[in-house]
């Protein structure tokens, strides 16, 4: 399980090193273009950026675990309550 964190921690930080380059590659990209065209190697680079962003999204996620309800179920009975 450590090695396994350990692991994540790693791919983690290699796609968010991948992230930063390609959203300046992006922006880069964008400052070449003008109001008239936006070529299409801008929006794959666009899609790239957003898979690659919701893929660290992802492993963070699976890092931290699921988050703590924070309102009880419907079916959980309250101290004091009548139905």
């Amino acid at each position: 399980m450590k090695e396994a964190n350990k692991r994540r921690q790693q791919e983690i930080h290699e796609d968010t090193e991948k992230l930063f380059q390609l959203a300046t590659d992006l922006k880069s990209a964008v400052e070449k273009s003008n109001e008239n065209m936006l070529s299409l190697d801008v929006v794959r680079k666009a899609d790239e950026v957003e898979k690659l962003a919701k893929r660290v999204k992802e492993k963070m996620k699976e890092a931290v675990g699921p988050a703590p309800r924070t309102q009880p179920l419907p079916d959980t009975p309250y101290p004091g309550r009548t139905h």
